[in-house]
């Protein structure tokens, strides 16, 4: 089992169940166990001694005396029938990431692929309820960086999933950031993906196994999803969303965020034009992600037949006019069609490389 390689079963046992007693958080956590120097010991340690801790005080030095190492064993023993394990703050395999974080997970469970915890990791995020352009542009970007990065995301239903889906699909590794425990599914439709992240990817999690997810629990994971990467992602998202408060997560652990443009005219970009309006990097393609990590990729080179197909019929009457820079008003007429869905489609393409954006709404082939 991760976490007791270093440190026995006994002493782990000892911590989980010091880590169930409510309220006692990381920053107590930490207080107490300098204090007594192991969680085994401070489990058996006097009333007084405890309530004298700063912050403590009798109630929760009875809360800890009231709390038995056969809690954690019984954790243990979940995981064990699982197949899952447990990292600790100390554990050469925490990723080190989390411990730079307000509020860093006291445990973090894990199951998979535990070594994607030490590789750079992108976050991407992005709306349940999302357009087909945003499931394009999740499908481009979690695939173009996963051979180079490893993709976060939160397993939602939606871009979470399209993103774990297609970085996995490259051969990349994906992480999945849960607002349960281990043997609870959430949302019931991703079962697949469950399946599939437990075998090439990895789940983490900071609740017991068993937990059920609630309200409280998504705004808590959310800090987990930016906190083990060292870019966040916003690819679709209406305000207030939970993809707009892992970006804000990010910002505030002082991590770097992208996000993708939108049309102005779709509420599920407003939330990514907001964030670029305020200064956020937009990311137009994979390149724009990956040179924050230091990498540098090949422009795509002219489209192939196959790429050509695979273009919408929009995207192709579009092509077919930029032989020559256009104004998108010139182009708007040539589709015969509303300046939104132009404008999605030529965002669809500049984001795969094949067009470009000049001054003054102009358009040209890259």
């Amino acid at each position: 089992m991760a976490g007791a390689a270093h440190t026995g079963r006994d002493e782990v046992a000892a911590y989980l169940a010091l880590c169930q007693v409510p309220g006692i958080g990381s920053r107590r956590l930490r207080i107490v166990l300098q204090a007594f120097q192991s969680a085994g010991a401070a489990l058996q340690a006097p009333h007084g001694a405890l309530a004298a801790l700063p912050g403590f005080g009798p109630a929760a030095a009875s809360a800890i005396r009231a709390t038995r190492p056969a809690q954690g064993h019984a954790i243990l023993g979940q995981l064990d029938r699982l197949g899952a394990s447990v990292l600790l703050p100390d554990d050469p395999a925490f990723p080190p990431l989390l411990l730079d974080i307000h509020e860093p997970p006291t445990a973090l469970f894990v199951w998979g692929r535990v070594e994607l915890l030490s590789r750079p990791a992108v976050a991407m995020v992005g709306s349940r309820d999302h357009s087909s352009y945003g499931a394009a542009a999740a499908r481009l970007l979690a695939g173009g960086v996963a051979p180079h990065v490893v993709v976060v995301s939160g397993m939602a239903r939606g871009l979470d999933g399209l993103a774990h889906n297609a970085a996995l699909d490259a051969g990349g590794g994906s992480i999945g950031v849960l607002g349960n425990g281990f043997g609870v599914i959430y949302p019931a439709a991703n079962r697949a993906l469950y399946e599939r992240m437990i075998k090439e990817g990895c789940l983490v999690t900071e609740l017991q196994p068993g937990e059920r997810p609630h309200a409280g629990a998504f705004p808590r994971r959310n800090r987990l999803i930016s906190g083990l990467a060292r870019v966040t992602v916003l690819i679709e998202a209406a305000p207030e969303s939970g993809a707009i408060i892992t970006a804000d997560c990010a910002l505030e652990q002082g991590r770097t965020v992208l996000a993708v443009p939108g049309p102005i005219t779709s509420r599920t970009s407003l939330g990514c034009n907001r964030l670029i309006q305020q200064g956020a990097k937009p990311a137009l393609s994979v390149e724009d992600v990956l040179e924050e990590f230091g990498l540098s990729v090949k422009r795509l080179p002219a489209p192939t037949a196959p790429a050509l197909e695979q273009m919408t019929p929009v995207q192709r009457i579009l092509w077919d006019a930029l032989v020559e820079r256009q104004h998108v008003d010139a182009l708007v007429s040539v589709a015969g069609t509303d300046p939104g869905t132009v404008l999605t489609a030529l965002t669809e393409m500049e984001m795969r490389g094949l067009v470009r954006q000049e001054a003054g709404m102009q358009f040209a082939r890259t």
